[in-house]
């Protein structure tokens, strides 16, 4: 079991809750908007086929590049889900923890590694959802109020906020295929 799954085990949320078909309909909603495209284009597809030489560039009048949006997708996403799992959860410093400090990646590895890592974490808010062993209105004992289900709401409309902005940059630089 990996270290993730475990974190997932410890968390204090875990509450047997009884299993129900509204209950399991609501966590195959509430993962949808984590993942999908339905509505809108996917990060995976929007990320694809990005040219190395165009990742690193603002565009004129854009403040992001399309890695520091990328990047910050990440970061932002990998601090919900450990403010979820993490009982000793400590917030990162805002805004400086939350951006990068280039607008390029330091290489094209850095790139991918992102795209690993944030698809990984999306996957993994998404089986935080699903697990009917986790009761997705119980208060997040180490937060102030915050429950799995609106941090799930949070980080699906963060990553939609962003991912918007991801085609924008991409549009602008002449890098985008309208599909």
């Amino acid at each position: 079991m990996n270290a993730k799954k475990k974190a997932v085990k410890k968390t204090k949320v875990i509450k047997i809750v009884k299993k129900s078909p509204a209950d399991a309909a609501l966590r195959k909603e509430l993962r949808a908007p984590l993942l999908w495209g339905d509505a809108h284009v996917d990060w995976k597809t929007a990320i694809a086929g990005l040219p190395v030489e165009k990742r690193g560039i603002r565009p004129t009048g854009f403040p992001y590049s399309a890695w520091e949006l990328l990047e910050h997708a990440r970061i932002a996403q990998r601090d919900i889900l450990e403010f979820c799992i993490d009982p000793k959860y400590k917030p990162k410093a805002w805004p400086a923890a939350y951006w990068p400090s280039n607008p390029a990646p330091p290489s094209a590895e850095a790139w991918d590694k992102t795209v690993k890592e944030f698809e990984a974490d999306t996957h993994e808010m998404a089986r935080l959802v699903e697990n009917a062993r986790i009761n997705l209105l119980a208060k997040i004992a180490h937060g102030s109020g915050q429950t799995i289900l609106r941090e799930a709401l949070l980080l699906a409309d963060h990553n939609a906020y962003h991912l918007g902005q991801f085609v924008l940059v991409r549009r602008a630089l002449g890098a985008w295929k309208e599909t």
